[in-house]
């Protein structure tokens, strides 16, 4: 699950790790009144106002601006709020529809000058926690390279990228925190503060669960004090029921209206480009179910695991998700029964179809396992537009026949 940038730092800052502070937003009087609670509350005089979806590369696609007045927050935010903001990461990158922006963060300046000496002395790095599946273990990935094109970075100069390993069972340990802060040329109290800064976003990435934490830019401020100054924070949605709190921060407006559907009638799905429908029990039989479809020259339109008891409301709710989308030309439905019987599946496949009508997409189905050999009984006398299999590569050559 992930978090708006104002929800990531609120996180980040209840495990003591120091950020650039803000005031969330919906319209433009209370922009205004952000503001006025900033200077009064920072002593800031400028401001940066962000736009709150979820996708990076804000400031590349107008999501993200500077405002030294009032006047300029007004006109902002009332440019801001209500765009379609298109980013790389957005659904069909800059040529994409982009995303609605229902949410501003109004933020402190941090690009401030040294207030003993008067200069300008900033840097920007970056930062991220994530899982390493391959090594098993968590791993700390950061760059003396911060700011907005990271991933060139990483494209071009990866030996500017370093990574430290943390042991699954020994955490963080102190040498490494030193190590970070020596590997990005820091000194004095700047070394200090990024120890520090280190351990915080540790202990925030374990104590809260989290997939992913990514603090780009990652600021050393004039004053040599490093801050949170942009942060993307991802849940383990696995872990959630531990979090009740943060799984109150889900906002559905940011994710697929059809994944969302699905996950309330207790289906695992995802949409995908191609045009074969999946309807499968099990994510393992899933994953195979796709590989079949490709290995035979076709290309899964989705994920959809309808789980170990797929009855008949479950079955039509999974092929009304399916057949919205306007690229399947066919479904496969492809079931082991194990915990659910595959007899009762096929009932609920029949009832289904006559409960929606007018389904013109050709169906195929596989059913192995408990009461295959009646299901197969109720398929073939369904009178239905219905194909059955046996072998998953016989299903799969079937969906290639009917697509033609």
């Amino acid at each position: 699950m992930n978090l708006h940038e104002y929800q990531a730092k609120e996180l980040l800052a209840s495990y003591k790790l120091p950020i650039q502070r803000g005031v969330v937003a919906t319209t433009v009087e209370e922009a205004e009144k952000a503001y006025t609670t900033l200077q009064e509350t920072t002593g800031t005089k400028w401001c940066v106002i962000k736009a709150q979806i979820h996708a990076g590369g804000r400031g590349k696609g107008g999501g993200v601006k500077l405002a030294k007045n009032m006047d300029d927050v007004k006109e902002h935010a009332g440019n801001i709020l209500g765009m379609m903001l298109k980013t790389p990461q957005t659904p069909g990158g800059m040529d994409g529809a982009g995303k609605l922006v229902r949410k501003i963060l109004i933020t402190e300046d941090v690009y401030y000058p040294n207030p003993e000496t008067g200069e300008m002395d900033t840097n920007e790095f970056y930062f991220s926690i994530l899982m390493d599946r391959e090594k098993k273990c968590n791993v700390i990935v950061y760059s003396t390279e911060g700011g907005m094109n990271i991933e060139e970075v990483a494209e071009h100069t990866p030996h500017l990228v370093h990574k430290e390993y943390v042991h699954p069972h020994l955490g963080l340990q102190g040498f490494q925190a030193r190590k970070v802060a020596f590997n990005l040329g820091l000194t004095g109290a700047a070394f200090k503060s990024m120890v520090k800064f280190t351990q915080a976003a540790y202990n925030a990435f374990v104590g809260a669960d989290c997939s992913l934490i990514e603090v780009n830019p990652c600021l050393k401020t004039s004053d040599d004090k490093m801050v949170a100054a942009d942060s993307k924070v991802s849940l383990d949605d696995n872990a959630l029921f531990r979090h009740p709190d943060l799984a109150a921060l889900r906002d559905v407006h940011e994710e697929d209206p059809t994944e969302v559907e699905a996950g309330n009638y207790g289906l695992n799905f995802v949409k995908l480009d191609g045009n074969v429908g999946c309807m499968v029990n099990g994510a393992g039989l899933a994953m195979a179910t796709m590989d079949i479809i490709k290995l035979s020259g076709g290309e899964p339109a989705n994920f959809l695991d309808v789980g170990g008891t797929a009855d008949a409301e479950r079955v039509e709710n999974a092929f009304r998700i399916i057949l919205r989308d306007d690229n399947v030309k066919a479904i496969l439905i492809n079931i082991f029964g194990g915990i659910v019987r595959c007899d009762r599946v096929a009932n609920g496949v029949v009832d289904a179809y006559k409960n929606i009508g007018n389904i013109k997409v050709p169906i195929v189905v596989r059913l192995q396992g408990t009461g295959a050999v009646k299901a197969k009984e109720i398929i073939d006398q369904s009178g239905l537009a219905v194909h059955s299999a046996i072998t998953l590569q016989e299903a799969a050559d079937l969906v290639q026949q009917v697509v033609g």
